[in-house]
């Protein structure tokens, strides 16, 4: 499987990042993978930022779940991030990646439990 992140490398603040996940050699409806969006800010170590599994259900990060949404277009094979009223704090490189499979309900919200990633995407947040 691939994986590939696009969007804009930049962003004003208050405004919404929208990131978008390419995936291919592999689909998103597969049972029991899990979808998921990681960063890395400076300085600091990967933070798991929400999920999206084979069934289209969602998980977030609870210190993010008030300005995240992930939702996915099974049509083109992508799924997408948005981050609403971001701050200079959202800066990192953002990476898409696949979890799984886990053939019973685990909680897959550490970036240890993905293990196909997409290169990862720039993300500046600056007026």
């Amino acid at each position: 499987v691939k994986l590939q992140e696009s969007g804009p490398g930049l962003v004003k603040p208050s405004q919404t990042l929208s990131l978008t996940c390419t995936v291919s050699d592999g689909s998103i409806t597969t049972k029991y993978y899990y979808w998921g969006w990681i960063r890395q800010p400076p300085g600091k170590g990967l933070e798991w930022m929400g999920a999206i599994d084979y069934n289209g259900s969602t998980y977030y990060s609870p210190s993010l779940k008030s300005r995240t949404s992930i939702s996915r277009d099974t049509s083109k094979n992508q799924f997408t991030l948005q981050l609403s009223s971001v701050t200079p704090e959202d800066t990192a490189p953002y990476y898409c990646a696949r979890g799984g499979p886990y053939f019973t309900k685990v909680t897959v919200n550490s970036p240890n439990q993905y293990n196909y990633w997409g290169q990862g995407t720039q993300v500046t947040v600056s007026s």
